[in-house]
């Protein structure tokens, strides 16, 4: 009789256990098949309402057709390097790196950088999911900056390598800061642009980072949403958001009063909405600092920056 129970006990645990195994397997499946989804609509930026000229001028596409192309990465955590670029190639342009967010890839989010492609920059993404420390980013300068040199490459002598820009949103708002701080290529960047990076505390996860150590025009922004700032004030005990005022504010008093730096939230948005919201200015910005676009640069510099008077955007404070 207990040879029965033993066996009928046995082949319950072993169902179980394919039963567990099946459902992992499926889990892991179905996580996988969503992270190679696109989260964009192509078209997502006629979906982003302003009533400000230049903000809503600056979300839409620019003038430029733009081609794409990928390239496999000898390093397994970046994987595929992404390209976007002005189709016709007939000049040098500025290069902009962007920076992924948690469990992101380029691949997730393709219109956003085929649309700041189109107002004439190379900007250039990887498939690295866990990009905070830096690392892959500076590695994936590195590329760029090759190709710049290889004769062989369509980017030959094609990149402004006096106009280098990053951009990081979240985890990849650190990994920015990182990559302009950190790495021996770090003090090739001109400028940076964040979208809430996460405060200096959670931050400690990829490494940290030192605010103080970025010498060049930074703008930071984060949203006013509880996603991002939950009011609490003890990081060590309670959760405060991802990129809370108070890390803004730090951020920028913990930078030289010298460089032109910008912090700014974005009004009732929520962490997730900061790309999309985030993109005329962004893109603003880009052009002020890459290009010298002095239309673009109305938008945020000067007492009559239009920023100051958007209705969009809230705590701002600025050197310029």
């Amino acid at each position: 009789m207990m040879k029965k129970v033993l066996k009928i006990v046995g082949i319950v645990i072993l169902g179980m256990i394919i039963l567990i195994v099946l459902v992992v397997g499926f889990l892991l499946m179905k996580n996988y098949i969503d992270s190679q989804k696109p989260w964009l609509a192509k078209d997502y930026y006629t979906q982003f309402q302003s009533d400000s000229e230049l903000e809503k001028k600056y979300a839409g596409l620019g003038d430029y057709e733009v081609s794409v192309m990928a390239v496999k990465s000898e390093d397994k955590s970046i994987g595929n390097i992404r390209i976007w670029y002005p189709s016709e190639m007939e000049n040098r342009y500025p290069l902009i790196v962007v920076v992924n967010g948690s469990n992101t890839a380029a691949l997730n989010y393709e219109p956003y950088f085929e649309r700041l492609a189109s107002w004439g920059f190379v900007v250039v993404g990887s498939d690295d999911r866990q990009a905070g420390t830096g690392i892959s980013t500076s590695l994936t300068l590195d590329y760029m900056l090759e190709q710049n040199q290889n004769s062989d490459s369509l980017f030959y002598e094609k990149i402004d390598v006096q106009n280098i820009g990053i951009a990081g949103y979240s985890q990849g708002g650190v990994g920015a800061v990182r990559a302009v701080t950190e790495f021996e290529n770090s003090g090739l960047y001109k400028t940076i642009f964040t979208g809430s990076a996460a405060h200096s505390y959670l931050a400690q996860m990829w490494g940290g980072y030192d605010a103080s150590k970025v010498s060049i025009p930074w703008f930071m922004t984060a949203a006013a949403g509880t996603s991002d700032d939950t009011s609490a004030t003890d990081a060590a005990t309670e959760w405060l958001g991802v990129a809370p005022l108070s890390s803004l504010i730090e951020n920028y008093n913990a930078m030289p009063d010298n460089v032109f730096k910008l912090r700014a939230r974005v009004e009732g948005a929520e962490h997730e909405e900061m790309q999309m919201k985030t993109d005329g200015y962004m893109t603003a910005w880009m052009l002020y600092q890459l290009q010298g676009d002095e239309e673009a640069g109305k938008a945020l510099i000067g007492e009559d920056a239009e920023i100051l008077s958007n209705s969009n955007w809230q705590d701002i404070e600025k050197n310029r």
